[in-house]
């Protein structure tokens, strides 16, 4: 089976989506079969475990995204199906051009990103669901339409299947982010007191209410692996907030060494607005860091407040300066719930989820 792979981020792009794009293609190749890529970049990557396109980020939005599209439909030519984990529209259109069929990963809604990103929606993930307008009903149908053209939409999580569902889509099959196995991570050696977030700086991660929750907690270090377009102005307010020292942006780092920092932490730290299952919650679980988080979207589905992590509500940094206080400060809970970590997570082996995620695409190319 010749998989097309179209993903909007790579390595050494940070996130959910350039982590799982790597990993796939590495197990599918292992399993003898060929995978090309096809995503979107600043530059070179170093990180080819097959052939991969990069198609610059410093061309026009319409012109790259054309591009992905232009180089999926050639790719797919010579494929079986196309995989896409965002940049859905160019997978459609190239998977329509070269008559293969198409499987989609669903990590967020796209609507919903392109809504806020354009100005056209300020509220949160489930009211846009019920969010009317011209501009907001047209990328909802747009969405949908896209969508429909894949013969299965995976998603990771219960609650962003329950909100696809929604809109009017009957393909869904629920298949977590897999779990890193543990024995290959070695800790990084950090002080006592550090949470580490791992992610992109975007609006929807929060992370002004968590420099905020770390300036109430005086003994609490944070350290931020990742970039994104909030990163200056992160810069700004942690330093407004006196924080110089005590919270570190990293900058985005290779995968490997983000579970090393994950693996080191006291906890790993989300303090996301909304959410779908973010990968580095199950990362962090599965290195044996306990989570202080947001109780949004499918976060609640892997983190069980007080079993193997705390859950607090978004929006609070009282509420979040309270948990990491309550787990910094002490070592009895900190240990109980870190030992709860890994058999938390053990559902979401690698070789089973990818196994069934190969399963479904060679249904689809047959």
């Amino acid at each position: 089976m010749h998989v097309v792979l179209l993903t909007g981020i790579w390595p050494p792009d940070v996130g959910g989506p350039a982590t799982h794009g790597p990993d796939l293609a590495r197990f599918l190749v292992a399993r003898g079969h060929p995978v090309r890529v096809v995503t979107m970049g600043d530059g070179p990557t170093d990180v080819r475990p097959c052939r991969v396109d990069v198609v610059s980020r410093g061309l026009p939005f319409p012109v790259r995204y054309a591009g992905v599209a232009a180089l999926g439909a050639r790719a797919a030519l010579r494929a079986d199906v196309v995989y896409a984990s965002a940049t859905y529209a160019a997978a459609a259109a190239a998977a329509t051009a070269a008559r293969r069929p198409l499987v989609a990963k669903l990590v967020s809604d796209p609507a919903y990103e392109r809504a806020t990103r354009y100005g056209l929606f300020d509220g949160g993930l489930e009211d846009f669901q019920r969010a009317g307008g011209a501009g907001v009903t047209g990328l909802k149908q747009a969405r949908t339409a896209v969508l429909r053209r894949a013969r299965t939409v995976v998603v990771p999580s219960a609650y962003l299947a329950e909100i696809a569902a929604g809109w009017g889509l009957e393909r869904l099959l629920v298949l977590p982010n897999p779990a890193p196995p543990p024995a290959e991570v070695e800790a990084e050696g950090l002080p006592p007191g550090t949470l580490v977030f791992v992610g992109r700086l975007t609006q929807q991660k929060g992370l002004g209410t968590a420099l905020e929750a770390i300036a109430q907690v005086p003994d609490a270090r944070l350290l931020l692996v990742g970039d994104g377009p909030l990163r200056a102005d992160l810069e700004r307010r942690a330093a407004e907030l006196g924080l110089d020292g005590r919270v570190v942006f990293l900058g985005a780092r290779p995968r490997d060494e983000a579970l090393r920092y994950l693996a080191g932490a006291d906890a790993a730290l989300l303090s996301s607005d909304w959410e779908n299952l973010p990968h580095a919650v199950v990362e962090a679980l599965a290195v044996g860091t306990p989570v202080v988080a947001t109780a949004v979207g499918g976060v609640p589905e892997v983190v069980q407040d007080g079993v193997n992590g705390l859950l607090v509500s978004p929006g609070s940094p009282d509420a979040l300066a309270a948990a990491v206080a309550r787990v910094l400060g002490d070592e009895a809970l900190r240990s109980r719930l870190a030992a709860a970590t890994r058999p938390s997570v053990e559902r979401l082996g690698r070789d089973e989820t990818y196994g069934r995620l190969e399963q479904l695409l060679l249904e689809a190319a047959a």
